[in-house]
């Protein structure tokens, strides 16, 4: 196939187009940053366009079979997916695009009412970002029809090597530094991470199934939960040093985000650290078979020895 990677030089994206380009796809690596393209997606086709402007999206969906919609915007912007996502699902059905695949998260469920999430629990967002996400979802699933076929692949909050502007990076950093990591708390509810190079091939797996895509939700979780304390203080012992957290609770977070956007935007999904939501993935497992997932102690050294590297390439320039 021909797939277009919406989004390509975020954190799913590169991972989505190393396993395509394994199994003999061939990848459009689309983004507003092409000088980023080349580095994050080798061997791809770099395609630079903004999503914003409908003609562009149509010129990086022209000749495509499938499109993966992976932008991951920052909270502050998260009122701009419904245009982008609605652009893209525009732009595939004209070009007669035959597979719509959408990377979202649980923030459309709002507070969850069973100890594990299935694709049918109702969905409630009560926050900004969770109805936005939440429109995303409906623009995308509701475009399912004879020509375009439409999923979407929901996960938790991820981690992984070489990842940028994620919850552990500032975590990995420290470990391998001995300096102190911001986080977000509570840190002692146990809490689920899904890895992202297991992504990948979950996603390679949708598009070569032609009856993945019925217009409806799967959800990928992590290798079970695990509390963030102990995951953060594992990576600062393989780091070699003592574990050194600066926990942002709400409070926190709330004075923070009077100079901070970011931190501001963070404060209505802290219900998330508090009453954490783990996905039931069994779903996808029938549809695509056994789900593949790295252990968090694997995972974790992972980003752990990924930042090291970087940390030694630094010191080497």
């Amino acid at each position: 196939m021909k797939v277009a990677i919406l989004g390509a030089t975020g954190s799913i994206g590169p991972v989505a187009a190393r396993a395509l380009i394994d199994r003999g796809h061939t990848v459009r690596a689309v983004a507003r940053d092409e000088s980023r393209l080349a580095q994050s997606c080798p061997g791809a086709e770099p395609f630079a366009a903004d999503l914003a402007d409908p003609k562009q999206a149509s010129a990086a969906l022209a000749g495509m079979d499938a499109a993966l919609f992976s932008i991951g915007l920052p909270y502050p912007d998260f009122g701009r997916y419904p245009l982008l996502t609605r652009n893209a699902v525009d732009a595939a059905s004209a070009a007669g695009v035959r597979e719509f695949l959408l990377i979202g998260t649980i923030y459309p469920y709002g507070l969850g009412r069973t100890a594990r999430i299935a694709e049918d629990h109702p969905r409630e967002p009560h926050t900004r970002k969770g109805r936005a996400r939440n429109e995303q979802l409906d623009i995308v699933l509701d475009a399912h029809g004879a020509t375009l076929r439409t999923a979407a692949l929901l996960l938790p909050d991820f981690y992984g090597p070489n990842l940028q502007n994620t919850y552990l990076t500032a975590v990995f950093d420290g470990a391998v530094s001995g300096r102190a990591a911001p986080v977000v708390g509570p840190v002692d509810r146990p809490h689920e991470f899904v890895f992202v190079p297991d992504v990948g091939p979950v996603i390679v797996d949708l598009f070569e199934d032609p009856f993945a895509f019925d217009g409806s939700a799967y959800h990928l979780g992590g290798a079970g939960t695990i509390v963030p304390r102990a995951m953060f203080e594992r990576a600062y012992e393989i780091g070699g040093h003592k574990p050194r957290l600066i926990v942002a609770g709400a409070t926190l977070q709330r004075i923070l985000g009077v100079a901070n956007p970011v931190m501001r935007e963070m404060v209505e999904m802290n219900y998330l650290w508090s009453e954490p939501l783990v996905l039931d993935d069994s779903k996808l497992a029938r549809v695509i078979g056994p789900l593949r997932k790295t252990s968090y102690d694997d995972g974790i050294r992972a980003g752990v020895e990924a930042a090291r590297t970087t940390m030694r390439e630094k010191d080497s320039v």
